[in-house]
C-alpha cells in the first residue's frame, strides 16, 4: 500500500503527466467554450435533434436552429423577431437559392470556414446576399477577386455590376482597360452590350499602342452578334479611330469590309477617314486624335514671334507635348527670325509664310526628319496675313504689303508646287483670324487700316469661288487667332479678356470663357480636345510665357506649363509625332 502511493505521488510530481492531469480538469473556458457549444449544435443540426426550423429548398430538408441563423444573417433575424408569418412557422421555404447553396451556408454559419471553389462560389455569394450574410459575402468577393484575369474579367464585371459590388466591379474593368488586346481575344467579350463596348472605346485608360486593335475588337464583336441592327455598327464604329489606321490597313481591311459596305450609315465615317489620309485635311475631330497610351502623341509647335518686351525677333522653335509636360528644342527658324508668321498643317506638316514685310518666301518644316524646305514663292508678297488649309490645298488670305491692306488672296497645289490666285475678299484686312470647317473659309475681324478693324466675318465657298458676308461678330478687333472644335470655332485675343464662340451651322455668336486678363497677339491651337492658348501680350504691352488650356466641355479655364520664354506675335500649331521607344 505503502509502495502503491508513494508511486502515485512521484507521477503527479511528474511535470508532463502533471499539465496533462491539470489539463484534464481544467474547465473550458472563452473560444474553447464558444467552439464546443457550436460543434455540439452542429452535430444537432445534422442529426435533426432539438432543432427547431427547417429550411426546405429545391425540396431538400435542412434542419436548423432559429439562433444560428439570426447571429449570422440579419434576413433571419429580421423574420424571426418580427411579426411575420414566418415567426412561428417551423418550416421556411427559400426560393431563388439552390440546395447546394444553402447546404455550403449553413456549413458556415455553423462551422466559420467558408467552403469556396470557383464553381461555387457565384451561387454562395447569390446565396449570401439574399440572406444578408455579410461576411461571407466579403469573402466571395475577395476569393472572385484573386481569380480575376483577362478571361473572365467580363463575366466578372457583370456579374460584380449584378450584385452592386463597386470595387470588384471597377477592378474587373481597369484590367478589361488595361489588357483590351487579350480581353477582345476571349469569347466573353462578345457578351458585351453594344452601350458597354462604346463605353469601353470612350475610356481615355483603354491601353492599345495601335487603332488597328479596336477596329478588329469590333469585328470580333459583330461577328460574334449576328443579330444586331446596321445602325448598332455605325454607332459602335463612330468610337473607332479609323483616321488613324494605317492608310494600306484602312483600304484592305475597312474599306473591303462586306459589313461595313453593307452598311451605309457608316459611309460618312469612311469619308471623314479617307480625307483624312489623302487630303491630310487636320480635322479637330476626337477620332484623329491618338488615344493615350498610342505610340502617337499630339505636341504644340511654337514658332518665332517678339520677345517680352516686343523688341527682339525669336529665332526659336519649341516644340510642347501635353503628355508629359515637356518643351523641346527644334530646329530653328530658316533664313531669318520671324514675327506674326502665318502657319497651318497639312499631312502633319508645318507651312510657314510671312514673318516680315513684304514676304514672298514659304516654308515648309517636315516635322518627323526636324528639316526645312523652302516651297513655290507667294506671288504677292505679304505679312500679317492668315494661312489656312481646306480639301488638301493651302490659302493665304489678306494681309499687309507695307503699303496697304490686302483683300488678295492665294491658293497653293502641293503637286504643281505653285500658288495661284482665287477670288478676293469683299473687304482687305490683316492681322485678322483665319479659319476652315466644313469645306469653307471663315476670316473674322482685322484691321483694315493703322486706327481701324472690322466686326465682318467672311466666308469663303471654293466651291462657288465666291465670298459672303455673315453675322458680324460682337467685337470690333485685330491680332486674334481662331480654332475649330468639334464644330464650334473659338476667337481669342485682340485684348480681349472673353473667348468668343461662333457656330457656323446657325450663324450666331455667343460667350464661350472668362480668361484671367486681356491678351492679344497670343498662339491658340487645339490639343487633345481643349483649346491651348500659348503666349501673347497683355494690357500693359508685355509678353507673356503664360499657358492657359480652355475645356469647351466643363467651361474651365486653367495654367498649363510656361513657356520656355515670354513669347507673343508667333505662330503656334499642333501635329501628330509618333513616339520614340
Amino acid at each position: 500500500m505503502k509502495t502503491e502511493l508513494g508511486n502515485e505521488t512521484r507521477c503527479l510530481q511528474n511535470p508532463i503527466i502533471k499539465n496533462m492531469a491539470q489539463e484534464h480538469t481544467r474547465p473550458c473556458v472563452g473560444t474553447c467554450h464558444a467552439n464546443e457549444i457550436l460543434q455540439s449544435l452542429n452535430a444537432s443540426r445534422q442529426s435533426g435533434v432539438f432543432t427547431d426550423v427547417t429550411l426546405l429548398v429545391e425540396g431538400q430538408t435542412f434542419p436548423c436552429h432559429k439562433v444560428i441563423l439570426s447571429s449570422k444573417s440579419s434576413y433571419f433575424r429580421a423574420m424571426f423577431s418580427n411579426s411575420l408569418k414566418e415567426t412561428n412557422l417551423n418550416v421556411v421555404d427559400l426560393h431563388e437559392l439552390s440546395a447546394s447553396s444553402i447546404s455550403l451556408v449553413l456549413d458556415f454559419m455553423y462551422e466559420g470556414k467558408p467552403q469556396l471553389q470557383e464553381d461555387n462560389v457565384q451561387d454562395i455569394l447569390q446565396a449570401s446576399d439574399l440572406l444578408n450574410i455579410f461576411s461571407l459575402r466579403n469573402a466571395c468577393v475577395n476569393f472572385i477577386d484573386g481569380q480575376l484575369d483577362p478571361s473572365n474579367c467580363v463575366g466578372i464585371m457583370k456579374f460584380a455590376d449584378m450584385f452592386s459590388i463597386p470595387s470588384l466591379s471597377e477592378k474587373s474593368k481597369k484590367l478589361m482597360l488595361e489588357s483590351f488586346a487579350e480581353v477582345s481575344c476571349h469569347e466573353e467579350f462578345l457578351e458585351l452590350s453594344k452601350e458597354e463596348l462604346i463605353e469601353c472605346f470612350r475610356n481615355s485608360d483603354l491601353v492599345v499602342d495601335k487603332e488597328e486593335v479596336v477596329f478588329e475588337a469590333v469585328m470580333r464583336w459583330v461577328k460574334g452578334n449576328k443579330g444586331m441592327e446596321r445602325k448598332d455598327l455605325r454607332d459602335i464604329l463612330e468610337h473607332v479611330r479609323l483616321p488613324l489606321l494605317d492608310p494600306v490597313y484602312f483600304l484592305e481591311k475597312v474599306e473591303m469590309n462586306n459589313s461595313i459596305q453593307d452598311c451605309p450609315e457608316c459611309f460618312p465615317l469612311l469619308h471623314e477617314a479617307r480625307m483624312y489620309h489623302i487630303l491630310g485635311n487636320r480635322l479637330n475631330s476626337r477620332r484623329v486624335r491618338p488615344r493615350r497610351f498610342m505610340d502617337l502623341s499630339e505636341v504644340i509647335i511654337i514658332i518665332g514671334g517678339y520677345d517680352g518686351k516686343g523688341v527682339l525677333k525669336l529665332p526659336y522653335i519649341d516644340s510642347y507635348d501635353p503628355k508629359g509636360g515637356q518643351w523641346t528644342a527644334i530646329s530653328a527658324v530658316p533664313g531669318y527670325t520671324k514675327s506674326e508668321p502665318a502657319v497651318c498643317t497639312l499631312k502633319d506638316n508645318i507651312y510657314m509664310s510671312g514673318g516680315h514685310i513684304n514676304s514672298h518666301h514659304v516654308w515648309m518644316l517636315n516635322v518627323h526628319v526636324n528639316n526645312w524646305v523652302m516651297i513655290g514663292l507667294l506671288n504677292t508678297g505679304r505679312w500679317r496675313h492668315g494661312m489656312v488649309t481646306l480639301k488638301g490645298q493651302i490659302y493665304c488670305v489678306g494681309g499687309f504689303d507695307g503699303l496697304k491692306r490686302l483683300s488678295m488672296v492665294e491658293r497653293y497645289n502641293a503637286f504643281t508646287n505653285a500658288w495661284s490666285p482665287v477670288a478676293p475678299m469683299l473687304e482687305a484686312v490683316s492681322s485678322a483670324a483665319a479659319v476652315s470647317y466644313m469645306d469653307k473659309i471663315y476670316v473674322i475681324g482685322g484691321a483694315v487700316d493703322d486706327y481701324r478693324s472690322t466686326d465682318k466675318v467672311q466666308c469663303y465657298d471654293p466651291e462657288e469661288n465666291s465670298w459672303m458676308y455673315l453675322s458680324p461678330a460682337p467685337f470690333c478687333k485685330d491680332r486674334i487667332s481662331a480654332v475649330e472644335l468639334d464644330g464650334t470655332i473659338y476667337i481669342v485675343g485682340g485684348l480681349m479678356s472673353t473667348v468668343f464662340s461662333y457656330s457656323p451651322i446657325t450663324d450666331t455668336w455667343c460667350k464661350a470663357a472668362t480668361l484671367p486678363g486681356p491678351l492679344e497677339s497670343c498662339g491658340v491651337t487645339v490639343c487633345g480636345g481643349k483649346i491651348y492658348i500659348m503666349g501673347g501680350r497683355d494690357g500693359s504691352g508685355r509678353g507673356t510665357d503664360k499657358s492657359l488650356v480652355f475645356d469647351p466641355t466643363t467651361k474651365e479655364v486653367c495654367e498649363e506649363r510656361s513657356l520656355l520664354r515670354c513669347t507673343s506675335h508667333h505662330g503656334c500649331v499642333t501635329v501628330l509625332q509618333r513616339l520614340r521607344r
